[in-house]
């Protein structure tokens, strides 16, 4: 399945049932009140959270969507059927834009999240709601509502604890299938991930989790739309922290900077993020001098640089270990900032 996070929908609701104009006509009752029912409300179009998927892939752009109409109303005081709602289940991460002002409606963040994206018009009320001293017989009845409509765009973006930050060919994939339960295409060129993979990472059973975004290759000038990187960036904005995976054979230092100046050029915020450095092929740089040399030019910029070979599957503990601390001290350092007085 091709990934999709991007598409523009229209969604109609339904319209309301009419009210029901009729009067009471039985054996040995010449002249009946006004027994008209109400119409049934139509249905709505509701977008919901599915946790199991991880793209828009299953809906079509420019698709419509269209809830039920609402029955209309019967005599005997009898209320049209409520039209059947359209839910549309799309995964956890999802924005909802107005297409034509590019308003943000909603944000679907949550596992339980929902939005109606549009109402159902109400049913009109049968004649029998119109009797009065004065009009005993009432021909008049209510006519439904129409169903809200709108053109909508559904904006993908991931929610994972740690974002996995590299070049092509850096070694993502196999970090993220060494640690998680993902299984991404892994080959040896570049831009095997054509799209972005999310894993869960469980240490000491079930107990302590984190889930990680493998993010397709960044190269230089993504920010600016240079590459497939542009795509994928979005993905990395709800992230509590970035791992930067390096080849450490293949200039580390020089491909850091250029992936932080990318980061820095598509959102500030985004590359003052907490981080951590994995330097990966450890097995291509067998001179451990050298590596140490190149640890050594890391902590100049943060004490959080580990050296692997996600290939072997060496190394990795610690490393998984120190992921799992730093997202709960992000996680914590942000409940602060978001209480009250702070």
């Amino acid at each position: 399945m091709i990934f999709k996070d991007e598409v523009e929908i229209h969604v109609k609701a339904g319209k309301g049932g009419d009210g029901a104009a009729s009067f009471r006509r039985e054996k040995y009752i010449a002249h009946g009140g006004p027994d008209g029912g109400d119409g049934g409300h139509g249905g709505s179009v509701i977008l919901r959270v599915d946790t199991n998927l991880r793209t828009l892939s299953h809906i079509h752009n420019r698709q419509r969507f269209k809830a039920g109409s609402g029955g209309d109303g019967k005599k005997k005081l009898m209320t049209g059927a409520d039209g059947a709602d359209n839910l549309i289940l799309v995964p956890q991460g999802t924005q909802v834009y107005e297409t034509h002002s590019g308003k943000i409606m909603f944000d679907l963040t949550g596992e339980t999240s929902e939005y109606v994206a549009a109402y159902g018009g109400k049913g009109g009320k049968g004649n029998s709601h119109f009797k009065s001293s004065t009009n005993q017989t009432p021909f008049y009845a209510q006519k439904g509502r129409p169903g809200e409509e709108y053109d909508l765009r559904l904006d993908l973006r991931l929610i994972a604890h740690v974002g996995l930050v590299g070049f092509p060919n850096a070694g993502k994939s196999t970090f993220i299938s060494r640690v998680t339960n993902a299984r991404p295409k892994i080959a040896d060129y570049p831009f095997t991930t054509l799209e972005p993979n999310l894993g869960v990472m469980n240490l000491d059973g079930e107990y302590a989790s984190v889930l990680i975004a493998d993010i397709p290759g960044i190269i230089e000038g993504a920010h600016a739309g240079k590459g497939l990187g542009i795509e994928f960036l979005k993905h990395i904005e709800r992230t509590r922290i970035i791992l930067y995976i390096l080849d450490i054979s293949e200039e580390p230092m020089k491909k850091f900077e250029i992936l932080r100046e990318e980061l820095r050029g598509y959102s500030e915020t985004l590359a003052s993020r907490r981080f951590l450095v994995a330097l990966n092929k450890t097995d291509l740089l067998p001179d451990e001098k050298e590596q140490a040399k190149i640890v050594k030019k890391f902590k100049k910029l943060t004490p959080d640089v580990y050296t692997m070979c996600a290939l072997k599957g060496d190394d990795l503990k610690e490393l998984k270990w120190k992921i799992y601390n730093t997202y709960l001290e992000a996680e914590k350092g942000e409940e602060n900032t978001d209480a009250p007085g702070s």
